[in-house]
């Protein structure tokens, strides 16, 4: 098999899709929005993993007597993918690239939200790395399994990385690496990319520029793909 020219990594939620489906759960079935926002501050100064924040977030939720099946209800009519998403992974298709969500959400929520979403021609195009969850069909209590022992629940780095593993075996014919997040969950994953994609008026791009990291601001997929064809010289 021919290695891929490239591969494109992208966070999931307020990336993919325009609303962040556990922000949503945390605001409006959780512990709230000003809550929240202490946990992020947080979670931005370094006195909080993100890891604990995000298990007392979605924590709040359960504790609150939302079943995860009530939980993807509401999210299903409340989330709605980034305008370019569909001509992204339509184009990825075509010129043989894979598409690879690298998330901190949950894998049931993620693949019920794609398969109302997308085409059904685009699901098995689509790789899933993220969390999983306890008790997902109970009508009780539920909570996130994160992916590993990292301080962010699910080291992005590691999950690129192992991708890359498998589409490159031979580090010589290595493709272009490209990333697109939104988040504190992201920063991992600049370690491993060759191009970060970072979305206006979020976390990450204040963490970029605090931290000298490159990257490219991007309104939506539109913008991503744009700037991919002009990298690889594929239209």
């Amino acid at each position: 098999m021919t290695p891929p020219r490239a591969i494109v990594f992208t966070d999931w939620d307020g990336t993919v899709t325009l609303q962040d489906s556990n922000d949503l759960l945390t605001d409006n079935l959780g512990m709230g929005h000003p809550q929240r926002m202490a946990l992020n501050d947080r979670i931005l100064d370094g006195s909080l993993s993100f890891r604990d924040a995000f298990a007392l977030m979605l924590g709040s939720v359960a504790a609150n007597g939302h079943s995860l099946p009530h939980c993807i209800e509401y999210l299903l009519q409340n989330v709605k993918l980034d305008p370019g998403f569909s001509d992204t992974i339509e184009w990825c298709v075509a010129n043989d690239i894979p598409l690879i969500v690298v998330s901190s959400g949950m894998d049931v929520i993620i693949e019920t939200l794609l398969k109302k979403l997308l085409r059904p021609q685009l699901h098995p195009f689509i790789q899933v790395y993220s969390n999983h969850v306890e008790s997902p069909n109970s009508a009780g209590s539920w909570n996130i399994v994160y992916r590993d022992d990292s301080s962010f629940g699910h080291d992005k780095n590691q999950s690129i990385q192992h991708a890359a593993a498998l589409y490159y075996p031979d580090p010589a014919t290595r493709g272009t690496l490209f990333y697109c997040g939104d988040g504190v969950s992201d920063v991992s994953a600049a370690r491993s990319c060759d191009l970060l994609f970072a979305k206006q008026g979020h976390d990450l791009v204040d963490i970029c520029k605090r931290d000298g990291i490159n990257y490219l601001e991007f309104a939506s997929f539109h913008d991503i793909l744009t700037q991919i064809q002009q990298e690889l010289k594929v239209s």
